[in-house]
C-alpha cells in the first residue's frame, strides 16, 4: 500500500452516523496515510470542519441533528470552510438526493452498496492529485475557428472584457490519457 508523498498527511473527516460505516472508511483512509477525524452527525461534523479544517470530507445524507444536505449548506457559507471538498454518501441512492448534492457542488456521489470503500479511496487520492495546465490557444489554427463557432465562443474572446480566452487543461485520468478542458478569461476568471 502506497502512501501519499508530500510533506503533511491529508486530513479527512469522516460524518456519519452509523459506527461501523465510519470506523471501516476510517480503517481504510489511516492504512494509506491519511489523517482521519470523525463526526457522529452533522452539526458534529460541522464543528469539527471548523476546528480540524481537513482537506476532504465525506458525509453521508440522513444524520440526526444536521443531515449532509445542510451540512454541505453550512459549509459553503463559511468563509474557513467554503473550499473543501465533499464528497456523499446515501443508503438510498435516490437520483434526486444526487442530483442535489451535484447542484450543490459535492465533488462526487456514492451510493452505499454500489461502491467499495477502495473505491472511494481512489476518488479521494484524484482530488489530490488533479493536475491543471493553462495554454494559451492559437483562434486561428486547423480546427479552432470550426470549434468556435460550434460552442458559440465568438472567437475564443470574453463576453465581458473581450480578452483572447485560454484553455485550461484538467488530467482526470493519467493511465488513460483522459482530461477535460475549459475556456476561461484570463482577466475575468
Amino acid at each position: 500500500m502506497e502512501e501519499i508523498k508530500n510533506d503533511k498527511k491529508k486530513k479527512v473527516l469522516l460524518v456519519d452516523d452509523d459506527a461501523t460505516i465510519r470506523t471501516t472508511y476510517a480503517d481504510i483512509f489511516r492504512s494509506e496515510g491519511f489523517e482521519v477525524v470523525e463526526a457522529g452527525d452533522g452539526m458534529e461534523g460541522l464543528d469539527k470542519a471548523i476546528a480540524e479544517m481537513p482537506d476532504v470530507i465525506f458525509t453521508g445524507i440522513i444524520m440526526p441533528k444536521m443531515d449532509g444536505f445542510d451540512l454541505k449548506d453550512a459549509l459553503a457559507k463559511n468563509v474557513a470552510t467554503v473550499n473543501i471538498p465533499v464528497l456523499m454518501s446515501s443508503h438510498m441512492g435516490r437520483e434526486e438526493d444526487r442530483q442535489k448534492a451535484m447542484a450543490m457542488g459535492v465533488k462526487d456521489f456514492f451510493v452505499v452498496g454500489m461502491i467499495t470503500p477502495r473505491h472511494v479511496l481512489e476518488k479521494v487520492r484524484a482530488l489530490f492529485s488533479s493536475k491543471k495546465y493553462h495554454l494559451k490557444f492559437d483562434a486561428l489554427a486547423l480546427d479552432a475557428p470550426k470549434l468556435a463557432a460550434d460552442f458559440h465562443l465568438n472567437e475564443f474572446r470574453c463576453e465581458k472584457c473581450n480578452e483572447l480566452k485560454i484553455m485550461v487543461v484538467e488530467i482526470m485520468d493519467v493511465n488513460k490519457e483522459e482530461f477535460k478542458t475549459q475556456f476561461v478569461c484570463p482577466e475575468c476568471k
